[in-house]
């Protein structure tokens, strides 16, 4: 019996390896056809033999892919280390490279065994996006040059000095084979997606070489100077350095050579693993493993005489799309690498020179991406990316990202000391009475503001200072103390409201600490949050309602007493009838804010029989003046599985509901961009169709009679937000897709 189950354990899993293989090996085979030419183009810009970018996109595959703990990253080498690569070999020489490669990797074997490797994504997003596009800026100005037929300079200024001269004394069969090259990329991107399952550098690559060869271009090409076996070797040393010293007077210089290796490409494979995670729905990354993985393979890199590794966002996103389904679509691409390079280095040697540079001024290009330029616009954090891009080109990588660092710190400081202050009159600027509201960090720095604005208030005015803090400094509470001392005293009148944790007497009863609520979002503890069940005997609504009265009334009272005679909302607020979709919270709202209309899947119904959501919206805009119309839709929403599915019986109440949506389930059919969008998220299908219902139902609202003036006027806005119950996150619907709110991916 025990040998039956055994052989039947057994033939399951031979059956589950060989259902994998059907996925992995073809999805290795467009990772490997992707890696090739990038691989190739990384050595040349790195300034390293061209054999050691095809050991490196070897040895990232078969041992990052086996050790690291993200089954579906594909390692090898990267554009983010090329400047700091082509620095080190200029400096110390190619020798002295693959050594700090090798303690780059100790490094990071070391990082992940001591379980630090989280660490490496506490540096700011907006410096990895600078970083990276600066990196890319650095990569096209280098083979800008190439591309025309010349050589490359030492630096980003030099690059831009010689650019006007080259392109004046250029050589047109260079630029017409890397311009063929650039112009395929451009437009490959933009062909079906049937077209571009074959991966274009390939086709780039392939047709530039074939355009030289057929019209008889005179142009450079690739010289491998052997084969790939004769390139595998242990890094001889000489005795000297390239300044002619003994190399134990480049101690210090090997080193931190070796640590900038390691700590770029440990975030670079961090945020990518990120990136990758986002990608799928299998198994999330083991970081320190990862780390461990990547510092392995730098060890075996080095060893061979391969250029320093990184796990890599195009090939594994390529990977991912493909359809994988383990670790071993990497470990095979690897393989696929080494064969080539091992049969067919006779078929590279065919590549024009022009043509890969060609294809590193797109990479370069697409390292600088808009959607980052934006955010950090819109965040706030534009002058921390141009600063840090400036540094990055100007400067050396290292000390760019240490800039970089330094200012984002600097901004972080001045955001967390710089608690707001506003102050307002109520009823009126003739008013006696007055509120000041203070939040945040209330610590000495804030005392030249704090005081002056306190000063300019009227003598003898009624004041309400609204205290709303994390933290206060005996400094800042004597501070207010003597204000409030003195201004009645000149027949003023002060009332302190205290709504946080932190209060005034806490700051001279010991040393400033921060406070923060222990509580659950919401005026009083969840129910759900302390145990209770449903179905419990012993609670009710009843129950609930009178610890509200015990422990939330009094503090709801001090945000709604204002509302008592009218409301104000902002914000029309349409979403499903879910009970786990909470509006004020996803919202960060209070209560006056939303005007909430709920329905069975988020629906305008188009229906003219059912006016109830019109009902809601003429109210809304028309006698309330709300600025926003928002449809809400969600995850694992049973209004949408049960239209995909056609459960819902049309002679039902819900099936005749469900009706209002058949428009979004056409679009979903028809495969509107927003599915292809959530379908790249790794969404399922469900929660595919909540998205496009979203898309259908906010362009519905767009053209709504009641809505469509004020839309085209700018006087409302309609937007569309999902929901992710899995992850408690909010993501913006657009007609072309979902709008992740977070981004930092490595290249």
């Amino acid at each position: 019996m025990i040998a039956t189950v055994k052989n039947s354990v057994d033939s399951s899993k031979s059956r589950s390896i060989l259902a994998n293989l059907r996925h992995d090996v073809p999805a290795s085979l467009v990772v490997f056809l992707v890696a090739l030419p990038l691989s190739l183009g990384i050595a040349i810009a790195s300034g390293a033999p061209l054999m050691a970018g095809l050991i490196a996109a070897v040895v990232g595959g078969i041992v990052a892919g086996a050790i690291g703990g993200s089954p579906f990253q594909v390692s090898g080498p990267a554009a983010g280390l090329t400047v700091v690569v082509a620095g080190l070999i200029d400096e110390l020489g190619w020798p002295m490279l693959c050594l700090m490669t090798i303690g780059a990797g100790a490094l990071q074997i070391v990082f992940g065994l001591s379980r630090m490797a989280r660490a490496a994504l506490a540096i700011a997003p907006v410096v990895v996006h600078a970083m990276l596009a600066g990196i890319g800026i650095t990569i096209a100005l280098q083979q800008v040059h190439v591309l025309m037929g010349g050589t490359s300079h030492s630096s980003a200024w030099k690059n831009i000095v010689a650019l006007p001269d080259g392109i004046l004394h250029h050589e047109l069969h260079e630029v017409i084979v890397g311009g063929t090259v650039i112009a395929i990329l451009v437009v490959w991107s933009r062909l079906p997606a049937k077209l571009r399952t074959i991966p274009g550098p390939l086709v780039a690559i392939v047709a530039a070489t074939a355009l030289t060869m057929a019209v008889g271009l005179d142009t450079e090409r690739i010289n491998l100077s052997g084969n790939f076996f004769e390139a595998i070797g242990l890094p001889r040393l000489p005795e000297t350095s390239p300044g002619g010293q003994p190399w134990t007077h480049e101690i210090s210089a090997i080193a931190l050579g070796a640590l900038t290796i390691a700590l770029i490409a440990s975030v670079e494979s961090l945020l990518c693993a990120v990136g990758v995670d986002k990608l799928h729905q299998g198994p999330r990354t083991d970081f320190n493993r990862e780390i461990i993985g990547q510092g392995s393979a730098n060890v075996v890199s080095g060893l061979l005489g391969g250029l320093p590794i990184t796990g890599v966002i195009v090939r594994s996103s390529a990977n991912v799309a493909a359809g994988a389904r383990t670790r071993m679509s990497s470990i095979l691409h690897g393989v696929w690498v080494l064969l080539f390079a091992s049969l067919f280095t006779n078929l590279v040697e065919l590549i024009p020179k022009a043509a890969l540079a060609g294809l590193l001024i797109v990479i370069g290009a697409q390292l600088i991406k808009l959607a980052h330029i934006k955010l950090a616009w819109r965040t706030g954090n534009f002058a921390i990316y141009a600063i840090t891009i400036v540094s990055v080109v100007f400067l050396n990588l290292l000390e760019g990202v240490a800039i970089g660092l330094a200012v984002a710190v600097v901004f972080l400081l001045v955001r967390v000391v710089r608690a707001p202050v506003e102050v307002k009159p109520v009823g009126g600027e003739q008013s006696r009475q007055w509120r000041v509201d203070i939040d945040g960090t209330l610590s000495f720095l804030l005392l030249p503001r704090l005081t002056t604005v306190l000063s300019k208030l009227p003598e003898g005015s009624e004041v309400t200072l609204n205290l709303n803090a994390d933290y206060i400094d005996d400094s800042v509470s004597e501070a207010i103390s003597d204000w409030r001392r003195a201004h009645q005293t000149r027949g003023g009148v002060v009332a302190i409201v205290e709504t946080s944790p932190a209060k005034l007497h806490h700051a001279h009863i010991g040393p400033p600490k921060r406070h923060f609520a222990s509580e659950p979002i919401g005026l009083v503890p969840w129910r759900s949050a302390r145990g209770n069940h449903r179905g419990d005997a012993n609670t009710s609504v009843l129950d609930r309602i009178d610890e509200y009265h015990r422990n939330g009334a009094a503090m709801l009272h001090s945000h709604i007493a204002g509302l008592t005679d009218s409301q104000n909302p902002y914000e029309l607020f349409l979403t499903c009838a879910d009970s786990r979709i909470l509006p004020n919270v996803i919202t960060a709202s209070g209560p006056g804010d939303l005007y909430t209309v709920r329905n069975f899947g988020n629906l305008v119904p188009p229906d003219p029989a059912d006016r109830s959501v019109d009902a809601a919206l003429d109210f809304a805009v028309n006698e309330l003046g709300v600025s926003s119309v928002v449809v809400c839709g969600h995850s694992s929403c049973g209004a949408m599985t049960a239209l995909l599915e056609g459960a819902a019986d049309a002679a039902t109440p819900m099936g005749r509901w469900l009706e209002n949506a058949r428009d979004s389930l056409v679009a979903y059919q028809d495969h509107h961009p927003a599915r292809r969008s959530a379908e790249a998220s790794g969404y399922p299908e469900a929660d595919q169709l909540s998205i496009v219902n979203v898309a259908i139902q906010v362009e519905r609202l767009t053209r709504h009679p009641i809505l469509a003036s004020a839309v085209a006027s700018d006087e409302v806005q309609v937007v569309g937000i999902f929901f992710d119950i899995s992850t408690a996150r909010v993501y913006e619907v657009r007609q072309d897709g979902i709008v992740c709110p977070d981004e930092s991916v490595g290249t």
